[in-house]
């Protein structure tokens, strides 16, 4: 009897040290886990702090940039140039392109093209004597980007300026300081620029693709010297040679696609082409003289019962020109695989 009872006693014994130590085990893989997930907070902690990314600037500045961001560099920035303008007097700036915007930076500040100009606008302070400096931006239709610092002065010290375009005097290969890839809706995503050396080159080189286009009566004769593609746009080649004496003074030019042959009592469908530009447009033409203009316009095809009409017309005047395009004229257009820029 007594060695069951010590037998008993000592099993007992067995069992609670055993459960005593799987506690313990318990308690301390509890303790570690705790510690764990302390030190994982305190981690992200650390790790949310070291992926705010700032600017260099001092915190009390207040001009921090939270997140992953990148500082710009100077190589990026647009000098803008220093402009005095003044209340009593109006700053005259003439660009060269015809100006398709214009962003004021204050109220200190009014703008606009000057009447009967579409390359020159005028500048002048609204506010006598307003302090520090405003700015104002300007976009014109090669794509050029001006861009303006202006403080007030008494007596500015220039009143008329003129912003020469950098292809006359520097190199074309690199304009990245002044020309930017703006790109305007009309020119279907083509650059401005591009638009602007093709026409040039078509300009300059004046070659005659096309001999059978023309139209000539009372003196003048209206010429197509070429039809040419490039990247959905096509440029229209014309010459204008007014062999009088009397001037013929140009009130405008139309690209409309009609019906080649209109049966009696049908109405007539026509469809007005707009070019989206044009180089050399002069709109006077000297007696004894010719004048060569390109036009762009965007891409179209016509069926064959339809066919492209071009007409220009003499303001107070009755010498109208008519020339009627054949739809494989267009589609033989040139397509231009070079640029050649004497």
């Amino acid at each position: 009897m007594k060695k069951t009872t010590i037998m008993f006693a000592l099993m007992l014994g067995v069992a609670c040290t055993a459960s005593a130590q799987k506690t313990g085990k318990k308690k301390v893989q509890k303790s570690v886990k705790t510690e764990q997930v302390s030190n994982v907070s305190s981690d992200q902690e650390e790790k949310l702090t070291l992926t705010k990314e700032v600017y260099p600037q001092k915190e009390e500045n207040s001009n921090l940039y939270h997140g992953l961001t990148k500082k710009l560099t100077f190589d990026r920035m647009i000098p803008p140039h220093g402009l005095e303008v003044t209340y009593d007097k109006t700053v005259h700036i003439l660009f060269p392109a015809s100006v398709k915007y214009v962003d004021l930076g204050s109220e200190d500040l009014i703008a606009g093209k000057a009447d009967g100009a579409e390359n020159v606008i005028r500048v002048k302070a609204t506010t006598e004597g307003f302090p520090g400096e405003t700015n104002f931006s300007v976009i014109c239709e090669d794509g050029s980007f001006f861009s303006f610092n202006a403080k007030y002065a008494r007596e500015p010290e220039m009143l008329n300026i003129e912003m020469k375009d950098f292809l006359e005097n520097e190199d074309t290969s690199d304009f990245s300081h002044t020309r930017m890839n703006i790109h305007f809706r009309e020119l279907t995503g083509e650059s401005p620029l591009l638009v602007k050396l093709i026409m040039q080159s078509i300009y300059k080189n004046n070659d005659r693709k096309v001999r059978h286009l023309g139209s000539k009566r009372f003196g003048i004769q209206f010429l197509i010297k070429g039809i040419y593609t490039y990247n959905g746009m096509l440029y229209v080649h014309t010459q204008t040679k007014n062999s009088s004496n009397v001037p013929f003074d140009t009130d405008f030019i139309r690209f409309k696609i009609t019906d080649k042959k209109v049966p009696k009592r049908t109405a007539i469908q026509e469809t007005v082409l707009d070019a989206v530009r044009s180089y050399n447009e002069v709109i006077e033409i000297a007696g004894k003289s010719t004048v060569c203009t390109v036009y762009a316009l965007p891409k179209f095809t016509i069926p064959d019962d339809k066919l492209l009409v071009v007409e220009l017309y003499e303001k107070n005047g009755g010498r109208h020109q008519t020339i009627r395009v054949e739809n494989a004229d267009i589609v033989n257009a040139e397509v231009i695989d070079e640029l050649k820029i004497k």
